[in-house]
Order: structure tokens, then sequence, then C-alpha cells
């Protein structure tokens, strides 16, 4: 093989490679606005719900983007389903923590309480 079709088959992969990670990139900047869009809703629906002030809904946002996200990383996971149940319930007991950490008590209990009204219609 001549050193020319060398050059431009290696020219044809690099270009491949960069088309895939560029639409890796994009895709995953897609997927993350869109959960800040949906994240930002659900804020702003539980700053009603629970009468919270703007500091505590930009960290419920906070929040809801990072454990929405680690969720999202278990369910897409190849484990099991009992793994992924398990890694599930560990992620909401901190998830929980983390909300304890700037709602008051009644804030929390009442979140606690229609969070899990609101699964069971689901």
């Amino acid at each position: 093989m001549k050193v020319q079709h060398k050059i431009a088959l290696i020219g044809v992969a690099a270009a491949a490679v960069a088309g895939f990670v560029y639409s890796q990139i994009h895709i995953h900047e897609q997927n993350r606005r869109e959960i800040k869009e949906v994240a930002r809703e659900l804020a702003l629906t539980w700053k009603d719900q629970l009468h919270l002030n703007e500091e505590q809904t930009r960290l419920l946002e906070d929040s809801i983007i990072e454990y929405t996200i680690k969720k999202n990383e278990i369910i897409n996971s190849s484990l099991g389903t009992n793994q992924q149940i398990n890694k599930l319930k560990s992620i909401q007991k901190n998830e929980y923590r983390t909300l304890q950490k700037f709602l008051g008590e009644d804030q929390f209990e009442n979140y606690v309480y229609l969070n899990k009204q609101l699964t069971r219609k689901s």
C-alpha cells in the first residue's frame, strides 16, 4: 500500500472517530439540558407545595439533577434487577440525607409524604 493511501485511510478513520465523539458529546449535552429543564420545573412545583425560599429551591433543583443522573446510570447499567434496586435504595437514602440538610423538618416530611403519594399513583 502506498504512503498516500495509508495517510488517506488514517485521515478517514480519524474523521470517523471525531464524528462519533462529537455525536456522543452532543447527545450527552442534549440529555443534560433536558434533565435541567425538568429539574427546574419540578423544583418550582415543590417550591409551591413546600413553601421553599429561593435558596432551598436552587438547592433542590441541583439535588434533582444530581440524583436523576445517578439513578439513570444505575437503570441503564447492566446490573441485575436486584442489584439495581439495592443501589437505587441506597441512592434514595443519600438523596433524603441531602434534602434534610436544607429543608425544614416539616418541609422534608411533606416532601416524603407527597412523593410517596405520587409514586403510588404511577
